[in-house]
């Protein structure tokens, strides 16, 4: 699908004992009647007491979709045009199947159809584009753009490394064998190789968590990096979400999380705010019974790595997520860790596949936590402070932008008006930069860029100043 391509929602209600045939015959003649492709479904929705139904549970997997399910109480509570005294006598709501379409918001595209057991109804899946990420803005260029896009330090990996990783390709031959790297990665953090899982890139962890880990009410603090909630999404969950808000600079306050939520997954430093939360504001949310999921991938790029929780085995359910990506220039590569509880590890191995990372990737883990990688980190974060320090200076000379937050990350998140068509100018001067409307939590008028040199950032401002110029900001 292209980039605003509508998005289904299909919701669905049947009786008991429904089968997957006339569900599935039911949504397809309902799609196809109203011109609809079957291929633009996200997902399908019920009331909770039918979740469990195996002919809509079954149709939902034919589909290739999750199957969302919402309380009685949630789907009441939703206006739809064609109530049904019926069915709120039965399930607690005027129509399953308007109401649970509607449930996440967007539009009612198609109303209550029936059949002889089951319901459906269609509606435009209101929200954000959560796999769209900065590649798809330098993906298939029709010319040379300077990367602004994607967070991955630039010039990067550095000559020693691309020399380890090729002196590993002769042993292709055999399975990797990745003692040797986690080992590694546990002597860096002083933890136990038990508390140590390697993954092919953050990405992995977060599917890992989402299918390994069994979570009742898990809540995604946004904005942040939307892999966590898609792969929850995929996973069946019902994904609740605490909206941190630009007038408090993106600050989290633990209060606004909810006290039974087993599972909650917080950026720290925030893709794509920059925001870094204090350890002490992060460890308030670590209690019994929850797993408090804490994605540290930038924070190799944070002089000090202050605020970090890598390492802490104090705090009860904690799940540090690193990535080697980011600083060492490995998105191509695919290599990043979870660091957690020795039961946590041992349930996320299980949910991986054989051999999951390549002996090149081993190879480079081990290499990029060795002491003197470690010491170039720490160095490049310094730079990475200063080129930020200038980026923010020269915005600030923009009346027309706004900086929410304190950025502490590679990357900082600006708000401008009429940011599409100025994300549309500064590519055909030359520079990609990131959208920030599929973050949930931004609207359109929002943009992410990359901390640069002082060099490449002197160009874009100039660029910036002309896109503004364009399109009339000034």
């Amino acid at each position: 699908m292209g980039e605003y391509a509508t998005r289904l929602v299909v919701g669905v209600g049947g009786r008991a004992g429904v089968s997957v045939a006339e569900v599935c015959a039911l949504v397809e003649e309902t799609l196809r009647g109203a011109g609809l492709a079957a291929d633009a479904v996200t997902a399908l929705a019920t009331v909770d007491s039918k979740a469990d139904e195996e002919g809509i549970t079954g149709a939902a997997k034919r589909f290739g979709v999750p199957l969302l399910g919402y309380p009685a109480e949630v789907l009441a509570e939703i206006a739809v045009p064609h109530p049904s005294e019926a069915a709120r006598a039965a399930a607690g709501t005027p129509s399953v199947a308007e109401a649970s379409a509607l449930a996440a918001g967007g539009e009612l595209l198609v109303p209550k159809r029936r059949s002889v057991a089951a319901t459906c109804a269609v509606a435009t899946a209101q929200g954000h584009d959560l796999r769209h990420h900065g590649d798809a803005e330098v993906l298939d260029a029709d010319a040379a753009l300077v990367d602004l896009a994607v967070n991955v330090r630039a010039h990067t990996p550095p000559e020693w490394l691309t020399r380890r990783i090729g002196a590993s390709l002769g042993d292709l031959a055999a399975y990797p064998d990745g003692r040797a790297a986690r080992a590694a990665v546990a002597d860096r953090h002083g933890l136990p190789v038990e508390r140590v899982l390697l993954t092919a890139g953050a990405a992995e962890a977060f599917v890992l968590i989402a299918r390994a880990l069994d979570a009742v009410r898990p809540v995604v603090v946004h904005p942040q990096f939307t892999e966590p909630e898609s792969a929850l999404r995929d996973a069946g969950h019902r994904v609740e979400r605490v909206v941190l808000r630009a007038e408090d600079g993106f600050r989290l306050d633990p209060a606004a999380v909810p006290e039974d939520a087993d599972l909650v997954v917080v950026g720290n430093p925030t893709n794509p705010t920059s925001v870094l939360h204090p350890a002490d504001t992060l460890a308030a949310l670590a209690r019994p019974g929850r797993l408090l999921v804490v994605d540290e991938a930038f924070m190799d790029a944070v002089p000090g790595e202050r605020e970090a929780l890598a390492g802490r085995m104090d705090l009860p359910g904690l799940v540090v997520l690193r990535s080697l990506t980011k600083t060492w220039g490995l998105a191509g590569l695919r290599i990043g860790y979870v660091l957690a509880e020795p039961a946590v590890i041992a349930k996320l191995a299980a949910a991986q596949p054989l051999w999951p990372v390549s002996t090149p990737a081993l190879v480079a883990a081990e290499a990029c936590v060795a002491p003197a990688a470690l010491a170039e980190a720490e160095e490049a974060a310094r730079r990475i402070a200063v080129d930020r320090a200038h980026l923010l200076a020269g915005l600030a000379e923009f009346e027309e932008i706004t900086v929410a937050g304190v950025a502490e990350g590679p990357f900082v998140l600006i708000r401008v008006e009429g940011a599409a068509e100025v994300r549309l100018r500064l590519r055909a001067l030359g520079f990609a930069v990131r959208r920030g409307d599929t973050f949930p939590g931004l609207d359109h008028s929002w943009l992410r860029l990359a901390v640069r040199d002082r060099v490449t950032t002197g160009r874009l401002l100039q660029a910036l100043d002309r896109a503004l110029t364009l399109t009339g900001g000034r």
